[in-house]
């Protein structure tokens, strides 16, 4: 499924969407704290607003931030010049590390919702035209919003379910 998506998108736009979230974060804690380069408590900071903005932006379900101890172990793993502090390039680096499993699971669930969802849309509504009371008026309903309603019905029922768990 991830290949499909990748041949649509493209690794580049995925590397450009993060980098914008990224850029746009970083100049944001930066300002804040008034240094050039964050320190562990920035970071961690930076790590929950880009979260808060993939869970925003991004259909589906919303992801959790890694855990203090995970950002730490990572921010030793990207800090290059091994300053105990995070520059720009270090940060894209670390937040497209970090958010490569969250892409590849918005990339599924976007998949399943444009390509399998209308398949399924039809598939349903040819089941359902025989089916009496509700045959007749399923036949009026122009494919367009039949495979609306049903893939609306198919992402509620999705989410409803992912608050279960």
């Amino acid at each position: 499924m991830g290949q499909v998506l990748e041949k649509i998108h493209g690794k580049e736009w995925r590397k450009r969407q993060i980098r914008k979230i990224s850029d746009k974060v970083f100049e944001r804690v930066k300002n804040q704290s008034g240094r050039a380069t964050l320190t562990f408590e920035d970071l961690y900071i930076a790590v929950l607003l880009v979260y808060n903005d993939i869970n925003k932006r991004l259909p589906g379900p919303h992801f959790d931030p890694p855990s203090k101890d995970q950002i730490r172990s990572m921010m030793q793993e990207c800090d290059l010049n091994l300053d105990g502090q995070i520059n720009h390039d270090e940060f894209v680096k670390f937040i497209q590390k970090l958010t490569t499993d969250t892409l590849v699971v918005v990339s599924q669930g976007l998949l399943v919702t444009l390509v399998v969802a209308p398949t399924v849309d039809m598939a349903t509504k040819k089941a359902t035209e025989g089916v009496p009371g509700v045959g007749k008026v399923v036949q009026k309903l122009p494919n367009a919003i039949y495979a609306s309603l049903v893939t609306l019905a198919m992402v509620w029922f999705q989410t409803s379910r992912e608050g279960i768990e």
